[in-house]
């Protein structure tokens, strides 16, 4: 009894009490945040060093020296420390009350919500204060957070909720692109400020944001008693007598106003509300006190200001001076968040295996034959109604004519530069639908497809590369270069998911984050190069086939050759494989090779698809899941039947962009994506049924 009892009077020496540690912990945090907001002041292009900035405040500096201390670096430097601050708590209380370990203002789609509702507000050409816009802002990214928890759940699993957030961010932003093309005059400088910087001019941004983000950061910690209730769950928190969808109602409004501050002081620097709660996590399962939420979430605000204070001294030490100016403290986050991400989706325990994308079923050839056929009168149909429609009506005879090598040269201008832009919308839908097609059967992963795995991303990325840095190149060596950035993308995606044989959440989330990689190059390329300026970008990246020619096309066409010979040729293999793994191996099948094969011919059909009309989301996923609601699972008939309805998506998108509101133009990713994002939230709900 003697020993027993002295036990518990030595361990208080040797290790803290779980109240020092976090005590200890925080000051930690508090240390460091002061230590990066100091080196964050003495960077920059002027020769402003520690002495000058002690001198500029104690007002002992030159007015020069004074001048480029109080009026950028300071400013900069407490911009980062709110913006910080407010997504880091905002993250932290949005996965709480969701129970969801992902959720944030990026996977929710607020910040995309705040982008449109700006873009919007832009466009009618009203010049609002930054109070105002901080409330467009927030009624746009809480309508979108609003969305996608109701069509995810609270607490029914961390990926179905970045699953949705992201297909609505891609709809939302798609409509953004839309608006930034058709009023560039209006929209001057949203591309830009969409990247996400903490430069400031003076104080007055931060001033205005800053009651704003006080009142979101004392409203959650006032709550901060509620949401530790509810993580007991539902019944118990009631048994507490907490209101618990008055309190979940609470904290989403007040984070949506912390990321409304946030996005209107700097832009959207994205992930900071997923990283720092998911770094100030492991403290509570060593320090107590970081187990209640008065306490973690006032971390997790200290960590989201090291997260973006550390990025933007990151920048300013690895990039030169002059650029450095130029380089968006988003973009920095938006790289650190995205393998963060692919990390966290390679730790998370997936519960979804993978298995047949829909329910088996055998219709009858004649179904088949008259699917067909209806297909392929509509396409038909509609490939004469593209080339006779657009700035210039022509008529059948004009066409024939042309063929014929008798038109005239205002016909023979306008039909040289449209019937390219149809084959184009023709070939690239057609390999998009059938890349998609692959890549669902071998993964067995009814929402695979290139855009949302991030392979179009680094196609897109591959391209834009190429052309950033050498303008003169040519049609083969474009397609070249996004081939090598599609497979890049994809060695990546499908060697990080292949454990435990493709399964769904795993491959899908190692995919955003790639595709999240990629936007954030993407973006930093055309900040920093002279001749791929934004609007060309956009234009390019919305899936344009504006100024496309006939050997533009022929990549494509090889592509889709190629692909369409070797799925019919092996359509029995491609059946075995989208069954299960037990199955082909019983019947003598090698799936290793297959599955390799199958996955190279989907990178280069999606490869050439963005080289050939720039990246078009969504078509791999609505054209194989409409071509096996219409024909069944059987390949043999699902790949012509997928191939003739994204052939036909995106010419329709092609057509209605550049037509129904000429001479303006819209590109047919921006139309496709406002198509498929309602599927892919469709599928969703469907799935979670």
């Amino acid at each position: 009894m003697a020993v027993t009892a002295t036990e518990p009077a030595v361990r208080p020496s040797t290790a803290p009490t779980p109240r020092s540690g976090a005590a200890a912990v925080t000051a930690g945090l508090v240390l460091l945040v002061a230590v990066l907001a100091v080196v964050d002041i003495a960077q920059g292009t002027a020769a402003a060093g520690p002495a000058e900035v002690f001198k500029a405040l104690t007002g002992q500096a030159d007015p020069d020296d004074a001048s480029v201390v109080i009026a950028s670096r300071l400013p900069r430097m407490t911009a980062g420390l709110l913006v910080g601050a407010a997504l880091g708590m905002a993250g932290a209380a949005l996965q709480k009350v969701s129970r969801n370990v992902l959720a944030s203002p990026d996977t929710l789609a607020v910040n995309a919500g705040s982008y449109l509702a700006l873009g919007l507000a832009g466009v009618t050409g009203v010049s609002l204060p930054m109070i105002a816009s901080s409330g467009v802002a927030f009624a746009g990214g809480l309508a979108a957070a609003a969305v996608v928890l109701g069509l995810s759940g609270l607490g029914t699993g961390a990926v179905r909720l970045v699953l949705a957030g992201t297909a609505l961010m891609l709809g939302l932003n798609s409509m953004t692109e839309g608006l930034l093309l058709l009023f560039p005059e209006k929209t001057d400088g949203l591309y830009q400020w969409n990247q996400g910087s903490i430069g400031q001019n003076g104080f007055d941004g931060v001033l205005q944001m800053l009651p704003v983000a006080v009142v979101g950061l004392a409203g959650l910690l006032l709550t901060a008693r509620r949401v530790d209730a509810l993580a007991l769950g539902d019944d118990a928190a009631r048994g507490l007598g907490v209101p618990v969808r008055a309190t979940r109602v609470t904290v989403v409004v007040l984070a949506a106003l912390l990321s409304a501050a946030a996005v209107t002081l700097a832009g959207p620097i994205g992930f900071v509300g997923l990283c720092a709660p998911a770094l100030v996590r492991p403290l509570a399962r060593r320090f107590r006190g970081f187990a209640r939420s008065r306490t973690s979430m006032p971390a997790a605000a200290l960590t989201g200001a090291a997260l973006v204070l550390g990025s933007d001294v990151l920048l300013r030490t690895v990039v030169s001076d002059d650029l450095s100016v130029a380089v968006p403290t988003g973009v920095v986050t938006s790289l650190v968040g995205a393998v963060f991400l692919v990390v966290m989706a390679l730790r998370l325990r997936d519960t979804a295996g993978a298995g047949a994308p829909d329910r088996l079923r055998i219709p009858s050839r004649t179904v088949f034959l008259v699917t067909v056929a209806v297909l392929v009168a509509v396409l038909i149909g509609l490939v004469i109604v593209a080339v006779l429609v657009g700035d210039s009506k022509l008529l059948l005879g004009d066409v024939v004519n042309w063929a014929q090598g008798r038109a005239g040269r205002t016909v023979s201008f306008v039909l040289d530069t449209r019937v390219p832009r149809v084959l184009a919308a023709l070939c690239a839908g057609a390999a998009l639908a059938l890349s998609g097609t692959l890549v669902q059967a071998v993964t067995r992963n009814p929402l695979a497809e290139p855009s949302v795995l991030g392979v179009s991303g680094g196609g897109a990325l591959g391209a834009v590369l190429l052309v950033t840095t050498v303008p003169a190149a040519g049609t083969w060596g474009i397609a070249g270069a996004a081939f090598a950035g599609s497979a890049v993308t994809a060695v990546l995606v499908f060697g990080l998911a292949a454990r435990g044989g493709f399964q769904h959440n795993r491959l899908v989330l190692v995919g955003i984050g790639v595709a999240a990689a990629t936007t954030a190059l993407i973006s930093l390329l055309i900040v920093l190069t002279d001749p791929f300026n934004s609007t060309k970008a956009l234009t390019w990246l919305s899936g344009s086939t504006y100024g496309r020619t006939m050997p533009d096309v022929v990549p494509v066409v090889l592509a889709l050759v190629v692909g369409i010979g070797v799925a019919v040729a092996r359509r029995t293999e491609l059946d075995l494989v989208s069954l299960d793994e037990d199955t082909p191996r019983l019947l003598g099948l090698r799936l290793a090779p297959g599955r390799l094969g199958f996955l190279v011919l989907s990178v280069v059909l999606s490869s050439t698809a963005v080289a050939c009309a720039g990246t078009i989301g969504f078509v791999g996923l609505v054209a194989p899941h409409a071509a096996r609601a219409l024909v069944g699972r059987r390949h043999v008939r699902v790949v012509p039947v997928a191939v003739l309805l994204g052939a036909t998506l995106v010419c329709t998108a092609d057509l209605i962009g550049r037509t129904v509101i000429a001479p303006a133009q819209l590109g047919a990713g921006i139309m496709t994506a406002v198509i498929g994002t309602p599927y892919f939230l469709y599928l969703l709900v469907r799935s979670r049924r």
